[in-house]
């Protein structure tokens, strides 16, 4: 029987798996960042919520239903709590983590130029959108530094012009007073590939940068099987 997030059946005891507890908290602390499987990662972010007993069951069970360690921090609050022993406290802690790294991945896209920190941005991407389960639509504004000015979520659903009209990314670019930018946008499949569409409403964007005098550095696609730039495959 799994713990419950209230404190877990009493057969554990006040003190049942507190041996294990610093064993795991000695390795974490003394091994580095590889010194814990991916479920004795889950096994001690739920220590904080699930106060007595075995939390092993839960973390595997984490990783059984949402395939990895991403997949479980990205999964939604609804998603993490009907697994059994996942309350409403440990789900939030789960989001909690999955939002710092967020945030950390952000900081090194802010702090520097984004052509010249390429993998910091991709690594950002991956972590906010490779796991979503709706096509979410972004485009990155830049100014002549090549700094991030805003990185504006236009929609969801579907890349064609009723989601991202040339037009309506032209005016915010002139708006903010952005000179170049970069479309991004994941597929929940999984698969990064562009399709049709993907490739027909970034060249119409492309070629209405090019009448104004905003470059469109790239289309970025990605997927939990890897990330696809049109500039580098040579469709734009």
């Amino acid at each position: 029987m799994l713990p419950k997030e209230s404190g877990g059946p009493k057969k554990f005891g006040p003190h049942a798996g507190t041996g294990h507890r610093s064993r795991l908290r000695a390795r974490l602390l003394g091994g580095g960042a590889e010194a814990l499987a991916d479920y004795e990662v889950l096994e001690y972010l739920l220590f904080a919520t699930i106060r007595q007993g075995d939390t092993k069951p839960v973390a595997k069970e984490l990783l059984a239903r949402f395939g990895t360690l991403a997949g479980v921090l990205n999964a939604s609050d609804n998603a993490l709590q009907s697994v059994k022993g996942v309350g409403e406290t440990s789900a939030a802690a789960l989001k909690c983590v999955a939002i710092a790294a967020r945030r950390m991945a952000r900081v090194a896209v802010e702090q520097n130029p984004i052509l010249a920190s390429w993998q910091a941005l991709l690594d950002y991407l991956t972590i906010d959108m490779a796991h979503l389960t709706v096509e979410r639509v972004r485009v990155l504004y830049l100014n002549t530094q090549n700094r991030l000015v805003l990185d504006h979520h236009v929609g969801d659903g579907s890349i064609d012009e009723a989601t991202i009209h040339p037009r309506e990314v032209m005016h915010k670019a002139l708006d903010i007073g952005a000179t170049a930018l970069i479309l991004v946008h994941n597929h929940p499949s999984g698969n990064p590939e562009p399709s049709r569409a993907d490739i027909q409403i970034t060249n119409r964007i492309a070629e209405a940068g090019r009448l104004l005098g905003i470059v469109v550095h790239d289309h970025v696609i990605i997927g939990r099987q890897g990330h696809v730039s049109l500039k580098a495959k040579g469709l734009i």
